[in-house]
């Protein structure tokens, strides 16, 4: 029997940091799903939020607090801008290397709805990439590639370890405390910004073991994405552009975002999003991000990665206009959980990152606190971890598997048919209609013969349809159109 003292799902910010926290002396298991840097923290550009100094606290609040609509968990918040001081000054402290200017002063930078420049970057537009290496060299603790959890073992209020396929073969590995740092949600849409690996079977365990997911009707959306590309991720493009001078435009370049707010392209990503999608879909017009406005030095020393990635896609910037829509991007909702990480009711069990619903984010995240958030409430939830005694029960017996049922034929038609659904009917603009439309679908495919990593996918999805059902108005991520009235 393999045991440990702690199994960390994921390693991406929230999963390192958390075994980056843990002593050396106990046995710790970090596990992900492919290769460890197939994750969404590689693949953030802009940067990670940290509250100037304790003056900036208040204001950086205050802004979480307006882009979530002030849907937000105050206390939390304010843990989150708080403990931003010591995160920020532990990690520079441990060798991790931010842009600087010449005098060796930080640079920051302004994204929107933010009321100060208070972002921190490395390598210009490739600060999770850097972010990423350096918790990897970090980590002192065993990392496992190509596992895939498929259950977590659960029995009377308690999280016993998990079971996963470890190189295609089914594994049950026990463990006194399980961390699930396993990301959101971003595979179940058409268009998104997140990594192949997103795609959300931990939720979709949770929901079968009557874990509650809280909030997951506020769906982010990125409003500046190229998605005309065949890859399932869509090339992102940081929204420090605009925080910087970046234009949106249409095919005359006209600004049209202001007629949706006096901010235009600097209002909070909800606004943005849906301003650009209604937009498109009343003028029938494509929508650029124009860089124009940038000299090209400045421009590739600033955004040496978006330069180089979109010369692959034919483009020269920053001189070509580059026609964008918006994308999924980040699950504000998640596993419902405390400040500490802590799951209600199951002991040894904790979740961190974008798989949490600590309440931060309220309806709408603000840009660049994820990985902020990341970093906050793994630390939190170790503390708290380790503050616990483990006293070793008896184990009981974990006979069901699902292992040789992972996959079944026509489950990646069935998928892609979910995406379509998901991006169409509980996208950006949603209608009540058309969230019945999809729980009637979701429905449909439950009943079909399907393979259990599919069955997962759709139990988050109708959690989230489920949730968007129940809200009635409008609020944030979450946008209601041609509410039905009662007669």
């Amino acid at each position: 029997m393999q045991k440990y003292d702690v199994i960390i799902i994921g390693a991406g910010v929230a999963g390192l940091y958390a075994a980056m926290n843990i002593p050396v002396a106990k046995k710790v298991l970090v596990i992900c799903k492919d290769i460890p840097w197939e994750c969404n923290t590689f693949y953030a550009q802009g940067g990670i939020v940290t509250a100037l100094d304790d003056n900036d606290v208040p204001a950086h609040v205050e802004d979480t607090m307006a882009a979530g609509a002030y849907h937000n968990v105050k206390k939390v918040v304010e843990i989150l801008s708080k403990t931003s001081l010591e995160t920020t000054k532990d990690i520079i402290q441990k060798g991790m290397v931010f842009d600087t200017d010449a005098t060796g002063k930080l640079l920051y930078t302004k994204e929107a709805a933010h009321s100060a420049a208070r972002i921190i970057h490395a390598g210009g537009d490739a600060t999770g990439r850097y972010l990423h290496y350096f918790m990897m060299s970090k980590n002192p603790h065993h990392l496992e590639q190509n596992m895939l959890v498929y259950d977590l073992l659960i029995d009377d209020g308690r999280c016993y370890g998990i079971k996963a396929t470890v190189n295609y073969e089914p594994k049950t590995l026990y463990a006194d405390n399980v961390i699930i740092a396993s990301g959101g949600v971003g595979s179940l849409y058409e268009y998104n910004t997140n990594s192949r690996t997103v795609s959300a079977d931990i939720h979709g365990i949770c929901v079968e073991k009557g874990i509650a997911l809280q909030d997951m009707e506020f769906m982010q959306f990125h409003p500046t994405v190229f998605v005309d590309t065949p890859l399932a991720r869509k090339l992102l493009l940081t929204e420090a552009l605009r925080g910087e001078g970046a234009h949106v435009v249409d095919d005359e370049g006209k600004r049209f975002l202001f007629e949706y707010d006096e901010r235009g392209e600097l209002a909070s990503r909800d606004i943005v999003s849906r301003g650009i999608f209604d937009y498109k879909r009343k003028t029938g017009k494509k929508v650029y991000l124009d860089l124009s406005m940038f000299q090209p030095k400045q421009f590739h020393q600033r955004f040496p990665n978006i330069t180089k990635t979109f010369e692959a896609q034919g483009y020269k910037l920053p001189q070509d206009r580059v026609p964008i829509s918006p994308a999924f991007h980040y699950a504000n909702g998640g596993i419902a959980c405390n400040s500490y990480g802590v799951v209600p009711g199951i002991k040894g069990l904790y979740v961190v990152g974008e798989a949490a619903r600590t309440g931060v984010h309220g309806a709408n995240r603000l840009a660049s606190n994820s990985l902020l958030e990341g970093m906050v409430f793994a630390k939190r939830a170790v503390d708290y971890m380790l503050s616990q005694e483990n006293h070793n029960t008896k184990m009981p017996k974990f006979d069901k598997d699902y292992g040789n049922i992972l996959h079944k034929d026509n489950d990646k038609a069935y998928k892609h048919q979910l995406r379509k659904i998901m991006w169409e009917e509980i996208g950006i603009i949603r209608t009540t209609k058309g969230l019945h439309h999809a729980k009637n679908f979701i429905y449909d495919l439950k009943n079909r013969e399907i393979g259990r990593l599919l069955q997962l996918r759709l139990n988050t999805a109708s959690a989230i349809v489920d949730a968007a059902l129940l809200r009635k108005e409008s609020l944030g991520t979450h946008y209601i159109e041609n509410e039905e009235q009662d007669i």
